[in-house]
């Protein structure tokens, strides 16, 4: 009972603010504001980062296809592969495509592009930009929809006719001669990704079978959907013969995510140690409690109160200053995500990244570890001081002080 007494007792006495030791309590104040600025940074600086993760993540995957099939050697796939894949995965969407790199020439101007032929009615299936480019449009044979940054750079409109120069060859003569077809321009779609948006074309199927003198029904590849890929690759891949595999979009953009997972981790373990070097003037102000209060410690200690009560109302001093630091700081960091993902307070530039809006989504998993680590360094650095004070000398304190 006197030990439930003694510790809140003196944490609510050391807590109060001494005038004749004034620096204490703003060292305390300090590390209260550093824990609380630290931790709100910390959540933020997570939450925007996991918010770009997912936002490249959905545009590159959408893009780039949840998961390609493709053959291993030049043969192609035929359409009794596709309908095997079919009848295997009812509940999966399948896209068969062939592709061509390609020259757009527009005048004197030329850039090089790829080109895919598709099935318009699969592609809108699995893709939804290219869905909302050929909305209300038939796409019939020769005609286009390009990337933005292609139609822009070449000021392309509806109906208007362009070349593209194929890297296959036809004999003309005495040489051998580019293929060059015009195809009609219909539309452009908007990934918001540069990389696609100025290198994308797609044409129907049948048009670029033609001019490639590909024979019908035999494909470069199969574009596949599906909610849940990286499990669902695992099936795909027991399914198809040697001479097929499956790519999941992680894999062929694997560089990219894992120099974002780095430069997270990194982003973390050094604004953790703001959190560290806030924590140091919990340690301070306690230290300079202890050293203050090194008469009155002597005192209680000679007056039958034990080294534990001493220990745990130091340890719980700590844990006060910081554990309101830590409260705060999840108050003003979520409060921060509240404010910047409601208000255009912060704004990107929207043919950089895609969006102008800050991406923001702090997953439980990286909350839960900014709390408990933070919470670490708060009880550590609680624990030296609470130790330091019982090891006071009571009669040599109370002989000269």
């Amino acid at each position: 009972m006197k030990s439930l007494s003694l510790v809140p007792y003196l944490v609510k006495k050391y807590l109060r603010f001494d005038k004749s030791q004034p620096f204490i309590t703003i060292s305390a104040l300090l590390a209260f504001l550093g824990v609380s600025i630290g931790l709100m940074v910390l959540i933020i600086a997570m939450a925007i980062m996991n918010g770009t993760s997912k936002e490249f993540k959905s545009k590159i995957s959408t893009m780039s296809y949840p998961i390609t099939i493709l053959p291993r050697v030049d043969k192609g796939i035929d359409v009794y592969g596709l309908q095997a894949l079919k009848e295997k995965f009812p509940d999966l969407n399948f896209s068969p495509y062939i592709s061509s790199q390609v020259i757009v020439k527009q005048g004197q101007t030329m850039e090089g592009a790829a080109l895919f032929g598709v099935n318009f009615e699969d592609e809108i299936k699995i893709n939804s930009i290219i869905k909302e480019a050929v909305k209300d449009k038939n796409i019939s044979k020769f005609e286009i929809i390009t990337g933005q940054g292609i139609s822009d750079g070449f000021s392309l409109l509806e109906g208007s006719k362009t070349t593209l120069v194929f890297t296959q060859s036809q004999p003309g003569g005495f040489s051998l001669i580019p293929t060059m077809k015009r195809f009609t321009y219909r539309g452009s779609f908007k990934s918001g990704m540069q990389a696609y948006d100025q290198a994308y074309i797609y044409t129907t199927i049948e048009a670029l079978s033609k001019v490639l003198k590909i024979k019908d029904h035999s494909y470069d590849g199969i574009h596949v959907h599906s909610e849940n890929p990286v499990e669902e690759i695992k099936n795909i891949r027991k399914f198809l013969p040697e001479n097929l595999v499956a790519v999941g979009w992680w894999q062929q953009n694997g560089n990219l995510f894992s120099a974002m997972e780095m430069e997270k981790k990194a982003l973390f373990i050094v604004l953790m140690l703001i959190i560290l070097v806030a924590s140091l003037n919990i340690i301070s102000s306690l230290l300079m409690t202890v050293m203050n209060r090194r008469r009155e410690i002597a005192l209680l200690l000679s007056l039958g109160a034990t080294k534990d009560e001493i220990k745990k109302a130091f340890f719980l001093l700590g844990s006060v200053i910081g554990g309101a630091g830590i409260l705060f700081g999840t108050f003003l960091g979520l409060l921060g995500i509240l404010l910047l993902g409601r208000f255009d307070i912060i704004t990107l530039p929207e043919d950089v990244y895609g969006t102008s809006k800050l991406p923001l989504d702090l997953s439980t998993g990286d909350f839960v570890s900014i709390l408990v680590g933070a919470i670490i360094i708060v009880l550590v650095s609680s624990f030296y001081p609470s130790k330091k004070a019982t090891e006071i000398d009571v009669l040599s304190t109370l002989r000269n002080e």
